[in-house]
């Protein structure tokens, strides 16, 4: 699909054709960079994930979900200092409300890395999985798709960076080695008892790029320039990007952290998702990229609430302490309020 056409309102930018001459790529940057500023979302095509790598992920995600619920609390984040693991129906909150769905936090398989004195408090992020012991399979399934989809965010990110006229290589220091890398496979499993909609409430994404693979259900929906919320229906074979909110501030608001939220579907009917967060280092400091446009930036969004620091770990550890409260006051309790 050519990456000029929009779908659903969101353009559709084709990866591939940075590999198909210099007029194509051009097409392609000007596309993206059009998106980037403009929208801060858009569906991604031509990415180089098979079919078959898609619908494999999706059948261990249900098959993960069906799962007697003793498996799943078997491997409950409630045991892990790292945040990795499975939260229950609602036990995650998004600005302090409960969201109704369950998951499953994955990151890099790395050793426990357990803060020393005088050393940053988000090194616990570091640390291993919990896999489920009826699912072996899963492992393998999950840690292939953060592989994949690493390797597609490092191109996209090199392809934004030169569409909006920085280096392409400008973060590559910062993703150098050991990227904070996160996927979750979450379930929205209908409406709440009480009647709420929230499946996850409006937000940004904190880091850098997210990769969405979502099912045919529906629910995603994208924040508009005035204040209402657009729904984003899946697009077959697409991944739905939007851009974290260290971009923005590392463009002084040119290109756009967006807000997103999931509205929960009618009944009790299940929607799955597999959201991939690709971000720099734990230790990594985000410096302002050098662009031509940068005096055409906007200004990133203040929030008060919500302070950004140019240290990624301590923008990531913030979100994690606030979203799961029961795991921060068990292991880290010194951290609350911090």
């Amino acid at each position: 699909m050519p990456e000029h056409i929009h779908s659903h309102d969101l353009p559709v930018i084709d990866l591939s054709a940075a590999h198909r001459g210099k007029d194509e790529r051009a097409r392609l940057h000007d596309a993206l960079h059009s998106a980037a500023h403009r929208v801060g979302f858009f569906h991604l095509v031509g990415h180089g994930v098979d079919p078959a790598e898609t619908d494999a992920l999706m059948a261990a995600v249900r098959k993960f979900f069906t799962l007697p619920e003793a498996d799943r609390h078997a491997i409950s984040n409630l045991n892990s200092p790292h945040f990795r693991g499975y939260t229950r129906i609602g036990d995650e909150r998004t600005t302090g409300n409960r969201d109704w769905r369950d998951q499953l936090d994955i990151g890099a398989e790395r050793p426990p890395r357990i803060p020393g004195p005088g050393e940053p408090s988000f090194w616990w992020l570091e640390g291993p999985n919990q896999w489920p012991a009826a699912l072996p399979e899963l492992r393998t399934v999950a840690l292939n798709w953060i592989g994949r989809l690493c390797e597609v965010a490092d191109r996209l990110l090199r392809e934004l960076l030169t569409a909006v006229g920085a280096p392409s290589d400008f973060y590559a220091p910062a993703f150098a080695e050991r990227p904070h890398l996160h996927l979750k496979l979450v379930r929205y499993p209908g409406r709440a008892p009480d009647g709420n909609d929230q499946g996850v409430g409006a937000h940004k994404d904190y880091g850098f790029l997210t990769l969405l693979l979502q099912d045919d259900v529906g629910g995603l929906q994208v924040q508009q320039p005035d204040g209402t919320f657009r729904e984003v229906p899946p697009l077959p074979g697409a991944f739905v990007v939007n851009l974290g909110e260290l971009l923005e501030v590392a463009t002084n608001g040119y290109l756009k952290a967006t807000n997103h939220r999931v509205v929960s579907p009618p009944g009790t009917r299940e929607r799955f998702s597999v959201p991939f967060f690709y971000n720099p280092r734990l230790d990594a400091r985000i410096d302002p990229v050098p662009f031509p446009n940068a005096h055409l930036a906007p200004g990133a969004t203040r929030d008060p609430a919500n302070p950004l620091f140019a240290e990624y770990g301590r923008n990531e550890l913030k979100g994690w302490l606030r979203a799961h409260p029961e795991v921060a006051r068990r292991h880290h309790p010194g951290l609350v309020g911090a």
